[in-house]
Parts: structure tokens; sequence; C-alpha cells
């Protein structure tokens, strides 16, 4: 689709009414016509709930150990965040926290507990499904949301270190999950023209750390794993991701012994909503007035 800039007045407007700013990068107020904006995508999203999913929640924490045998320290070790807190005997703790101890600061004190803040929704729910036997022939579907944490360095707006993910996950044979995310590619791009926003689907690659990481965000775009919808927020030249669609081939399958009823490794793929993004995305088109929104997406949103 064409797309055309958004104003600077209208990005700092969004900056600084829509979304409220605190002391920390990264980390907005989320304002009452923010949150409607988003109960509307929430229910849009809702709506196209594949049939026979099961629903899970979570909060923005998760097992430390999970994690890791999941993989993602190994390739997002930059974006992690682990929860920790103070150890010791009261004493020490409190002569840390007054500023008694000589040449300690209370941040000194601290130790990693076995939380650690969780960096994308899908993580939780392989283990959940493994635990319970092997993966029916026909897959299975699981809608799934958490705040997530990942810790950005840039200012850019939509690029929170704190936001809300959504995701559809499939877990089944390779032709299932294949299936899955080509299907929630275009359905994808049928919700974006309802919601009347400039946007261009693209192979795209995950973050990955270090010099090996260049070599597997590589092969991540050869092999066409990873595609994402992106819509021009703070230019055209470097448009935001505000949905991807991720086929991970076996390696959740391979990590949590997942396996489909006639005992080969079970592939996973999942169609993921950043919420916030996406809000971002609608007032940036739209302008801050839900009122002067086209009458289309307003009744897209029940707004």
């Amino acid at each position: 689709m064409s797309t055309t800039q958004v104003p600077a007045d209208r990005l700092e407007a969004i900056t600084s009414s829509i979304l409220q700013p605190t002391a920390a990068n990264g980390v907005q107020g989320r304002t009452g016509v923010f949150e409607e904006v988003i109960a509307g995508l929430t229910s849009l999203i809702t709506r196209h709930r594949p049939s026979g999913a099961e629903v899970l929640r979570f909060p923005p924490v998760m097992s430390r150990a999970l994690l890791e045998k999941s993989g993602y320290l190994k390739s997002f070790p930059h974006l992690l965040g682990c929860v920790s807190s103070l150890t010791g005997t009261e004493v020490s703790i409190r002569a840390l926290v007054e500023g008694r101890s000589e040449g300690r600061e209370w941040v000194d004190g601290l130790a990693a507990t076995d939380l650690v803040l969780t960096p994308a929704a899908c993580y939780q729910v392989y283990p959940i499904i493994a635990e319970r036997g092997d993966v029916p022939g026909t897959g299975v579907l699981v809608d799934v949301e958490s705040y997530c944490f990942r810790r950005e360095t840039s200012s850019e707006l939509g690029r929170m270190q704190a936001f809300r993910m959504r995701e559809y996950v499939c877990i089944g044979a390779p032709e299932t999950a294949v299936a899955f995310r080509e299907s929630w590619k275009a359905r994808a791009e049928q919700l974006a023209t309802q919601l009347e926003v400039p946007f261009t689907l693209a192979p795209a690659c995950d973050p990955f750390f270090g010099r090996a990481g260049k070599l597997m965000a590589a092969n991540q775009v050869e092999q066409a794993l990873k595609f994402e919808l992106l819509i021009p927020v703070n230019s055209e030249e470097a448009p935001t991701a505000c949905m991807s669609f991720n086929y991970h081939q076996d390696h959740f399958g391979t990590t949590w012994g997942l396996r489909t009823d006639d005992g080969e490794v079970a592939h996973t793929a999942c169609a993921a909503f950043g919420l916030d993004r996406l809000t971002i995305a609608l007032f940036a088109t739209h302008g801050l007035e839900l009122d002067a929104w086209p009458i289309g997406v307003r009744e897209t949103l029940c707004l």
C-alpha cells in the first residue's frame, strides 16, 4: 500500500498526551483513550481467534530455568531482564538501604532470583503443552497474552521496554505449523486493511546477539522463517513492526520433547500482535481524536 509521512507534531503529541512519559526511557503511562483503542484491538483479535484455541494469560514474570532451557539467553542476552532481590541479614540489608555500608550501594546487595521478566508471551506455552503428552494430529492452538519486557536502548516511539503481546500459537506437524503461519499472514493483511493503516508485509529477522547472531539472522531471512507487518510510524524508511508471523521449525519441539501422536517431533508457529505498537500506529495514521477517525475503523474497533 502507499504510505504517507506522519506529521512530527502528531508524533510528539502521542508521546506527550496519548502516552504519558515517565522517568524511565521506554516506559510510558497509558491514558484512558489509549486503553480504549487497546480494548478495541483486543476485541478485534479475539473475534478472529482460531476455532478450538485454548486461552492462557500470564503475568510479566516467568521461570528463569525455563527461559534458559528455551535458548533465549544464548540468542538475546542483551534484551533480557532478570528479577533480583536484596539478600543477607536484616541488619546488613538495613545498612545497605540506609547508606551505612561503607563503599557499597543498595544495588550491590542484589542477587538474582528464580524469575526473569517475560520477553515473549509464547515461551511459557510450550512446556505446559509438553507436560500433557503427545500433540494430536490436528495440532494444538493456544491464544496467549502477557506483558513483556525487552531491554531496548532506542527512544524511538513504539520501541517500549514494557509492552503487551498477544499471540496465537500452533503446535503440530510441520505442514500444520506452516499452513497456520501462512494463513495468518493473509489474515493480518485483511485486518490492517480494515484498520486503514498503510503497511507492508516483509521477511524479517530477530535481533540475535553477537557475530554468530548475524549468521542466524541471515539464515532466518533466507529460509523465510519470520515475516513482519510493518507500519510507517516514525518514518517510511524505518517502519515499525506491529505484527510478526514466525515458523520456529522444530526448535521448541526438540527443546521440550513435543511430539505428535505419530511419534515425530512437533513444529511450532505463531502470529504475534504488538498491542501497544498497533495502537500507536492507529493514532499516528488517523490522528488524536477518535471521533475524527474513519467510520469503518471505529466500527471495526467498536469505538
